[in-house]
């Protein structure tokens, strides 16, 4: 049965994930940086300021959170799996080149992110019981006039929960566990996940905050530092890696060891669908984050999260790739978090390199999964009412358990891109339909602000 699934699923994917959709993503990305005029490139380290210097803002009235929680609850739903096992399997399926094309999806993925939280803070409304909601769904129907497609999104929205931002995590998580101590149980994996999840969920948004904006930045530090001594280690063969990442962007990848080979195509294929799910730029999912932010301009939240993308795929995806590719082992025949787990263990000496990747998924899976959770709830108020919040949190849990003892994870990550794949669909109509009103609100504020234009 579960082979009947996976190849319908595969199927499935395929037909969305083909290349009109890769064409619309950062075709999207590239529009929106020519009307910007290349914003994400000069005003980052004002954005990277903007991001990580604490700070508040006059005149503030409405905001649930910080923009640096904000941003720390869009990364710790970005930064992932995505960046452990997605980087793995973009380069076993794709070849050392769909690192360039992660690299290509995150530049202008910078812009799409940009886009999406100026308008998510633009048209966010006040819930009944004074919290900020807001998002595709609002900008889609508030903004382009055209709810039925923010329907869509919040329905595609609330079910993707289930896929990229829960049963992917959880699963990816008893794998990389399960590897290193394979004496442990799923069953054990799920249930400490399910708990720990329900522990902050019901506090809600401020709740996640205050957890993420802890677990994130220590997370991102650990797992930074272990692969910058890899680099270090490894430091004369960098220069060698770039040179094969660049070739194998243009050029075919040919069959060496585990390696089936792999067509420009395919690199671009994996690279910008791994790219994606990755950093989450045109999915939509972010900007319901970023309504939350307590700021006074749709454009100062906008550039925080921003660096989102540029922090997750920029840094943390190269990170990855890079320790896979001098470790020698891309052509191994393994995938996944597997294939990073022994990256790590190859190229690093002593115990220390194969408990990296089991410790750094542990805390972006858990973060992963509560960022995603709120994005689901979210959703599901849009079409249900506050109501059914408590419900979705309760399912919510009980899927992560579901998702560790999964043994398919075939099944699991087409699930999950599948799901990407419906949610960006009308929240990239609705960027194209709005860059308007996103170019608008950018020269205004920069107008106010010449000494940062």
């Amino acid at each position: 049965m579960q082979e009947i699934i996976h190849e319908i699923l595969s199927k499935t994917n395929n037909f969305i994930w083909g290349p009109p959709m890769l064409i619309l993503l950062v075709g999207t990305g590239i529009f929106l940086t020519i009307r910007l005029r290349g914003l994400q490139v000069r005003t980052l380290g004002h954005s990277l300021y903007l991001a990580f210097i604490k700070r508040k803002e006059a005149g503030i009235e409405k905001g649930d959170i910080s923009h640096f929680q904000a941003l720390m609850t869009a990364l710790a739903a970005t930064v992932g799996t995505g960046n452990i096992a997605g980087v793995a399997t973009a380069i076993t399926a794709g070849g050392p080149g769909a690192l360039f094309w992660m690299w290509i999806t995150g530049l202008f993925g910078m812009a799409t992110k940009y886009s999406e939280a100026v308008l998510a803070v633009r048209y966010r409304q006040e819930d009944e019981f004074g919290n900020m909601s807001g998002g595709p769904m609002y900008y889609l129907s508030k903004g382009l006039k055209a709810k039925w497609l923010g329907v869509l999104f919040a329905l595609f929205a609330s079910v993707s929960a289930f896929g990229i931002g829960n049963i992917v995590q959880s699963n990816s998580v008893a794998d990389a566990i399960r590897t290193t101590f394979p004496s442990v149980d799923a069953w054990m994996i799920g249930l400490v996940l399910s708990v720990a999840t329900a522990s902050v969920l019901l506090g809600g948004i401020k709740s996640i905050g205050k957890t993420t904006s802890v677990i994130v930045p220590f997370m991102i530090l650990i797992y930074f530092a272990g692969a910058m001594v890899v680099v270090f280690i490894h430091f004369r063969e960098i220069p060698q890696v770039f040179s094969m990442v660049l070739s194998k962007a243009f050029t075919p990848t040919s069959a060496i060891g585990g390696f089936a080979g792999a067509l420009v195509r395919d690199a671009v294929r994996w690279g910008v669908a791994r790219g994606v799910f990755s950093n989450e730029s045109g999915l939509g999912s972010a900007p319901i984050a970023a309504a939350a932010a307590q700021t006074k301009s749709p454009v100062t939240q906008a550039l925080v999260s921003m660096t989102q993308t540029f922090i997750d795929t920029i840094v943390v995806c190269s990170l990855t790739g890079f320790v896979i590719l001098v470790s020698g082992q891309w052509s191994s025949g393994l995938t996944g978090a597997e294939l990073t787990t022994i990256a790590f263990q190859t190229a690093l000496p002593g115990k220390i390199g194969g408990l990296i990747v089991p410790v750094g998924l542990v805390f972006f899976a858990y973060s992963t999964i509560l960022g995603w959770s709120y994005y689901g709830e979210k959703s599901l108020q849009y079409l249900l009412g506050p109501k059914s919040i408590r419900p979705y949190r309760l399912v919510f849990c009980f899927m992560v358990f579901v998702g560790a003892i999964v043994t398919k994870i075939e099944i699991v990550w087409s699930f999950a891109d599948i799901m990407n794949g419906l949610m960006a669909v009308p929240n990239l109509i609705g960027l194209l339909g709005l860059s308007g009103i996103v170019v608008a609100e950018t020269r205004n504020y920069f107008n106010n602000n010449q000494h940062l234009s």
